[in-house]
This record gives structure tokens, C-alpha cells and sequence, in this order.
């Protein structure tokens, strides 16, 4: 782990401190024994098996029988006979020792009785390939739940139902009902959430050679889901890499943990990048944070690499799985041809990397290896007529550059040689070296010998610099991801959380001005001076009390935009202005908005000039409080500088949210603006989130603007609202009038 700078000191979590289980909850991987059973189980009961060879039946127990597992399989049918030579039983009561796994193949209403029989015969992990479930309705959803019910009597693990299954190249296993042979052995793990693109993906690894160690198709997930399947995966020692196809999760926050505690690079291709729903929010928060937005900050925070397609997520898992981790971005680029060349450079960037500044010492060997009219500078093209030595040998001088932390080889077909000779020449040096190489291979007909050859020496190769690109940036943001400090921000000053729970007691919707005040107050969160009024006369003697100039601002718990409806008035100066002000604000909304609740006004001392930030938390269905940043104001949302990170925050969320904003960059100052006070941002930042998590019945929360100074920060603005259900009015109590 690096060590947090000066900056992050103050909020790193030094001490220990008890947090919410929300916040970070124990990391379960499930009962160990029942998920061992569904890779390398001593024996199998098949129950559906069947001589008809049109039957799913038929190919689950040819992949086990034919497919070489080493442990007893027993076939459970309803016709009497065998099958490739094996007994078929009745039922499943009957087969004997050992067998700690069935997989059924039966219509799905048979299937509850089959499960208990199941439970009575001693059998706890049991694979559902049958359909028929909640896919098709209520009445399928009916027969699940009893499933369930089923194996929580017999303390059973259930996989599926409609799935394909789980294979196991190393035992070998296979207990899919796809075509034999299975996909090569490998060490990459594989997981789905859909069942065709798991069949899809097995029959392209035998195609190209791909390995794989295990893969897992889930089905619905009644009992099973890919945080169990990862928690199995974990002790595993023939996987190397787990790649995950998901469509959603459901306990996010036990799935982020469990990520964190695999010893092994993630990759997940998460498809459903679009929220259509986001329109419909309240809150600014609420409208910039779709549902992707939560799953970008989970990942991150777990350290799984996103892929953006399946290709993509395999060739990375390629160089993860081969390759040495860089020690930065510095990348050498061999070519023997310009174009291809500028092109890495451009795709080396967009992932995050650079072209290394060579030595001039290297620069100068590679200058007496090359001809004239080649290039010394990176990229370093060698030209087309280059020799497989020359291609060796400069990759050995590149490698021994120490500002370059990886190479790129591209590889067009050489005129005057062979591709697969170049190949042999390349596999030593990358073999001997302690960098990670990738090769772009570039072609197809000419080229097929040299990517056999290898693939079997493991050197990932691709067919564009693009790819090869983007293997070595992840390479890269895997081994950063590692260095980063994950321990979550600590509130340097205690709080009331008692005051806090009693405010929000038995308030829903959106709570009133002064409770919001109050709230904010508990939690050491600063404020404006502000008071509530009823009418203009009351506003005028509010703001006499607060002092001149103020602010006027609606209170509508109906109208939370309040600029948009002219709810706004600023820079007041006298008990007058006040009046008129506010007398011509409440006429003029509520003849526009007639069905509206207007509780009155809030006064507000006018506060100096400084950076306008809107920092906001909501609680996302699956990954719970998700934190906001970026520039504030009432165009927060079609500027769109904002980013999303997990509550509470870790110092590597802030260091992100502050990096990947404009606000956060102008903090340090810009454009000859006076630098703010940069630590008391961050700890508003850090307060609010921790608010949030400690407190369940609040479903979202936004400063919307917190102004930043040299001298502090204090919130101008802040809306929370309590209750998991749609928006809607509180009651109309004040704080103040329930503590009289």
C-alpha cells in the first residue's frame, strides 16, 4: 500500500472506529464444503437421464461419462436399463456412496419432490438446469420459492434454476448439456448470467485455443449468485483471473467486499450501461446518478477492471493471466512498419498510458543495431526488411531501458521472412524478462503460424495495436489498483448522532428547513445562518434578527427547484426589501403553482463570494449510499462535472472525485482564482456520507451550493429526504416547535 500524502493524513482511518454494517459489511464466501462440490464432487447423481439422445438428459450424462471425470456418476431415469454401459435407479434415494452432487434435467414441476429426495439422500449442492421457473411467471416463481424453502431445510446449495452448469477443465468436469469437447484447459475463470452467452463463449474457446479453469453458468440465481460463485473461486489455484458477464447484482455491497478480499485480477463485462429512469429524480444527485454510475463506483472501489465487450474482457484476462505487472505507464512501442506505430501511440494514450522517453543510451544502441532510414525514438520502427534477430535484439535493448515499464511488439507479416520465424526469435527474450510484452499481430492468413506458436508459449498476441492497448492499460490499472489506500475517511470530530436519530424520527419526505439546519448542525456540517418564515411580515423581522443582506429562498417541499419557479431573491439589504420581496414571491408562485404546498420562506444571512460546490448522497438499490461531487449551482446538472463514489468514502474515493471534477482541480486554484480551503471541502464531503450510512431512513442528501473559501466552507443550500417510498411533504413541524 503507498502511504496517503499530507493532504489525506487527516482522513485516513488511523484508529479504528465502529461503522455501520451497511458501511462495510463481513465478507462471506458461503458454506465452503457444498461449493467445492459443484467443481470437484466425489460423485454425481444425474436425475433426468435418458438413452434419447435429442434429450438435454442424454448430453449432461455423455460430457460427465465421455468427457473424462474421475469420480462415480449415477444416473437417475425413469425407464430401467443402462446408459453408456451404466445402471439407471429410479430415484435417487437408491444410488449409492459417494455422491455429494445432483444436477437435475426434469420438468420443473417434478422438481420439488426430486429436491427433498435430494435432502433425504444426504446430497448439499445440487446443480437445476430444468426451466420453467420465475423466467415464465408467477407459477415458475412459485416452484422456485418452494426450491428454496426445500434447501434451507436440508441446509442444501442450490445452482440455477435454467442454467447450463458449472465445468471444471482441470478435474475434468463437466456437467453442461453443450456439445463435447469442452473449452481447452486454462487459467481463466469465466462467469455468466446468461446462459447463451456462456454457450457462446465455450464454443469460441474451442475455436481459438482460448483456456479456460472454470466456468459457471448461474441461471436465476435463486440460492447461488456470482458473490458466492467469486467467494469459491477464491481459493482456487488453478485460476489465475475471474471474468464475469453480468447483467445486475443483487447484494452489491456483499459482492464489492467479497471482490476486494479475491486474490486474483477481476474483469467484468456489465451490460445496461443506460438508465432511462433518470429524468424522473428529485434531487440533482438523484437525476446524475443512474444506475450505471453506481456499478463504475463499485468496481472501483472492489478494483474490478470494466470491460466494454466480451472480446474486451478476454483479452485482457490474456495478459493478466501470463503477463508481470508494469511498474508504470512508460511503454516501448516495436514496430517494422510507421503506421501501425502512430497508431499504438494514440490507443496506448486513450487507455491511460504514454510513450516511454528512452535513454539516450538506449537510443543510441538502437541506433548502431539499425539501418539508417529506421527510427530510433519511440516508437521504434525497425522497418519491414528486419531480420527475426534484429526484432530480438532490440526488444532485449528496449527491456533493459528503465523507463519503460512494458513493450508493444507489432508485428505485420515481413516481407522477407516468415511471421512464425520472428515469433520464435521473440518467445526467449519475453520469456527471460521480468516485463510484461504483448504482441500485436497483425493479419490473418500469414500470420496463423507465429499466433500458434505463441499462444503456446503464453505471450498474449492480438490482432491491432488497439487491442494490445488495451491489455497492457489493464495490466497497468490492475497493478495501480493494487497501491491504493482503501481504508475508509474518518470524521476528525465526533458527532451527535443521537440529536440526528431523534430529528429524523418519524419524519417522511422531503424534512423542513430548520430540521435540515438542525441535521447538518449534528453531524459539524457548516451552515448559513438561516430562520423559517410564514409570511412577509415574519420574514422582515427574521432577517432584522440575521442581519443585512440576506437571502430569500421558497420553502416547498412541492418545489425543490427553486430557481427554476423564481423562489430565489438575493442581495436584500433592508426590513422593506424583505417584505415586498417575499410578498410578491409567495403571490406570484402560488397563482403559477396553485396545487403546490408553500410552507412560506427561509431567510438566510448573504454570505461572500467563493466556489460553488454541490456534493450529494443517494442510496442506490444494490450498492447502497453512493456519494456525489462536482461543480454546484442550478446548472449542476447540465454541466455535468460531477463523479460517484461508494459511502462512506475511502482516501482513494477522494483523491478520485477531487481529480476527475473541475470543481475538484479548482480547488487548488485556476485561472489566477484564489486557492480554497481544500481540507474543510473534503470534509463535508466526508460528514455527508457518513450521515448517511449511519442513518438508514434517509434516502438522499444535497448541499447544492456548498460555498468553498480560503477561510472554509459553509452549506448554502441542503435538501434530505427520509423514507424509502416516492418523494412527498413531511409534516409540517418544525424542529424548533417539536423541541418546545
Amino acid at each position: 500500500m503507498r502511504n496517503p500524502s499530507a493532504g489525506e493524513r487527516r482522513y485516513s482511518a488511523s484508529t479504528p472506529r465502529p461503522l455501520p454494517a451497511e458501511a462495510l459489511p463481513s465478507v462471506d464466501v458461503g458454506d465452503a464444503p457444498a461449493m467445492t462440490a459443484f467443481f470437484r464432487p466425489e460423485g454425481i447423481a444425474l436425475i433426468g437421464a435418458t438413452a434419447d439422445e435429442s434429450k438435454l438428459g442424454f448430453g449432461v450424462a455423455e460430457n460427465l461419462l465421455e468427457g473424462g471425470y474421475p469420480g462415480s456418476v449415477h444416473l437417475v431415469g425413469t425407464r430401467e436399463g443402462t446408459l453408456f454401459s451404466r445402471p439407471m435407479y429410479a430415484s435417487v434415494t437408491e444410488v449409492p456412496d459417494p455422491v455429494d452432487l445432483a444436477i437435475i434435467l426434469i420438468p420443473a414441476p417434478a422438481v420439488p419432490p426430486v429436491l427433498d429426495a435430494c435432502g433425504r439422500r444426504g446430497i448439499r449442492a445440487v446443480v437445476i438446469s430444468s426451466s420453467g421457473f420465475r423466467e415464465v411467471g408467477p407459477e415458475g416463481a412459485a416452484l422456485e420459492q418452494r426450491c428454496l424453502e426445500i434447501a434451507a431445510r436440508y441446509d442444501m446449495r442450490l445452482l440455477g434454476p435454467n442454467c447450463i452448469g458449472t465445468i471444471d477443465t482441470q478435474v475434468p468436469l463437466d456437467t453442461t448439456f453443450l456439445p463435447l469437447p469442452p473449452p481447452p484447459v486454462g487459467n481463466i475463470a469465466f462467469v455468466s448470467q446468461s446462459g447463451a452467452i456462456c454457450a457462446v463463449v465455450i464454443d469460441w474457446a474451442r475455436g481459438q485455443g482460448f483456456g479456460f479453469s472454470r466456468l459457471v453458468s448461474l441461471g436465476n440465481e435463486a440460492d447461488i449468485s456470482e458473490t458466492d460463485i467469486l467467494g469459491a473461486f477464491t481459493g482456487d489455484p488453478n485460476t489465475k483471473v475471474v471474468t464475469m458477464y453480468l447483467e445486475g447484482i443483487a447484494d452489491g455491497r456483499r459482492f464489492v467486499e467479497v471482490a476486494r478480499a479475491v486474490d486474483k485480477p477481476l474483469v467484468a463485462f456489465k451490460v445496461g450501461r443506460f438508465d432511462a429512469g433518470r429524468e424522473a429524480a428529485s434531487s440533482h444527485t438523484g437525476a446524475l446518478a443512474g444506475e450505471d454510475v453506481a456499478y463504475e463506483a463499485a468496481f472501483r472501489r472492489a478494483g474490478i477492471l470494466r470491460s466494454s465487450s466480451t472480446e474486451e474482457m478476454f483479452d485482457w484476462a490474456r495478459a493478466l493471466s501470463n503477463l508481470p505487472l508494469p511498474a508504470g505507464p512508460g511503454v516501448a512501442v516495436l514496430t517494422n512498419a510507421g503506421g501501425p506505430g502512430v497508431a499504438a501511440s494514440d490507443a496506448l494514450e486513450l487507455h491511460g498510458l504514454r510513450i516511454a522517453s528512452l535513454s539516450s543510451e538506449t537510443t543510441m544502441l538502437l541506433e548502431d543495431l539499425l539501418p539508417r532510414a529506421a527510427s530510433a525514438n519511440n516508437p521504434v520502427d525497425i522497418l519491414a526488411s528486419a531480420s527475426p534477430e534484429l526484432y530480438a535484439r532490440c526488444l532485449e535493448v528496449l527491456l533493459e531501458d528503465t523507463a519503460v515499464d512494458a513493450v508493444m511488439v507489432i508485428l505485420p507479416p515481413p516481407p522477407r521472412y516468415a511471421a512464425e520465424d520472428v515469433a520464435e526469435a521473440l518467445i526467449p527474450v519475453i520469456e527471460g524478462g521480468s516485463k510484461p510484452v504483448v504482441v500485436a499481430l497483425m493479419g490473418h492468413e500469414l500470420i496463423g503460424e507465429a499466433a500458434n506458436r505463441l499462444r503456446a508459449a503464453k505471450v498474449p498476441e492480438y490482432r491491432f495495436p488497439s487491442r494490445a492497448a488495451g491489455a497492457l492499460g489493464a495490466l497497468y490499472r490492475h497493478a495501480a489498483a493494487l497501491d491504493l489506500d482503501q481504508s475508509v475517511c474518518a470524521v476528525a470530530e465526533s458527532v451527535d448522532a443521537t440529536t440526528a436519530s431523534r430529528l429524523l424520527t418519524h419524519s417522511t419526505g422531503w424534512l423542513d428547513p430548520s430540521r435540515v439546519s438542525a441535521l447538518l448542525a449534528a453531524y459539524g456540517i457548516p451552515a448559513a445562518p438561516s430562520a423559517r418564515a410564514e409570511n412577509a411580515a415574519s420574514a422582515a423581522v427574521a432577517a432584522d434578527e440575521i442581519g443585512y443582506p440576506v437571502v430569500v429562498k421558497l420553502d416547498s417541499p412541492d418545489l425543490p427547484h427553486k430557481s427554476d419557479v423564481g423562489g430565489v431573491l438575493l442581495g436584500l439589504s433592508d426590513a422593506d426589501d424583505v417584505r415586498v420581496g417575499v410578498d410578491t414571491m409567495l403571490t406570484r408562485v402560488r397563482s403559477a403553482y396553485p396545487d403546490a404546498r408553500i410552507d412560506g420562506v427561509v431567510i438566510q444571512a448573504m454570505v461572500g463570494d467563493g466556489q460553488q460546490i454541490a456534493i450529494g448522497v443517494v442510496r442506490d438499490p444494490q450498492f447502497g449510499p453512493l456519494l456525489m461531487f462536482g461543480s454546484g449551482g442550478v446548472d449542476v446538472e447540465n454541466m455535468g462535472d460531477v463523479a460517484f463514489a461508494l459511502a462512506p468514502v475511502t482516501c482513494t474515493d477522494v483523491n478520485y472525485l477531487l481529480g476527475h471534477t473541475w470543481a475538484g482541480r479548482r480547488l487548488s486554484g485556476s485561472r489566477g482564482q484564489e486557492r480554497v480551503d481544500r481540507d474543510a471541502v473534503i470534509d463535508v464531503m466526508v460528514r455527508l456520507g457518513a450521515m448517511v450510512v449511519a442513518h438508514p431512513e434517509i434516502a438522499e442528501a444535497e448541499i447544492n451550493p456548498l460555498l468553498a473559501r480560503s477561510g472554509g466552507a459553509v452549506a448554502l443550500d441542503c435538501r434530505v429526504r427520509v423514507g424509502t417510498g416516492e418523494p412527498r411533504a413531511c409534516d409540517n413541524t418544525t424542529f424548533e416547535e417539536e423541541r418546545d
